[in-house]
């Protein structure tokens, strides 16, 4: 099997249903974004060991996979799969779990702490990014609600984590102050 094609040497790229883009397009741009968050959730992977995070950030994986195939997708056309308000409300209680026994909310903290929490961090600013590039597609062209509620929540999903993986290891958080 082939991976070049040979088809982007002039940058654009196909979209699902074969239109073709240019590569930086607010649609690519939001895709792509989408695309490097999911690589950096597969890095978070390998240094997250509880069973119930790793299930969780496995889920979102797909998800973005998902949000992918939307954002690839322009209308009429609408992908096999997506994002739906089932998926917000599971990604909510994901949240609400992982906020379980953390201590009381002390202040903004700054990114960091143990190096799962870290990388959560990352993936939190990368989400935002995302967001912004997909908020930027829907300026022009429609994009479903519950795919731009559903990203919205996934970097509030990102912080929690961060502060439970810092306190599953007992690091403390440093707390920003100016």
């Amino acid at each position: 099997m082939k991976v070049y094609t040979k088809t982007g040497d002039t940058g654009t790229t196909s979209l699902v249903g074969g239109k073709r883009v240019p590569k930086d397009c607010a649609r690519l741009e939001s895709y792509g974004t989408i695309d490097e968050l999911n690589a950096q959730v597969g890095l978070l992977l390998t240094y997250v060991s509880e069973p119930v995070d790793r299930e969780t950030l496995i889920g979102i994986q797909n998800n973005l996979f998902v949000i992918g195939a939307q954002l690839a997708t322009e209308a009429p056309q609408v992908p096999s799969v997506i994002i739906t308000s089932v998926d917000v409300t599971k990604l909510e209680q994901s949240i609400d779990a992982a906020s379980e026994g953390l201590p009381k909310w002390r202040g903004f903290t700054l990114p960091g702490g143990c190096r799962p929490a870290a990388l959560a961090h990352v993936c939190r600013t990368i989400c935002r990014r995302a967001e912004r590039r997909i908020l930027t597609l829907n300026s022009s062209e429609e994009v479903a609600p519950e795919l731009l509620a559903y990203v919205n929540r996934l970097s509030d999903y990102f912080y929690i984590l961060a502060l439970r993986l810092n306190f599953l290891q007992g690091t403390e958080e440093i707390l920003w102050h100016k």
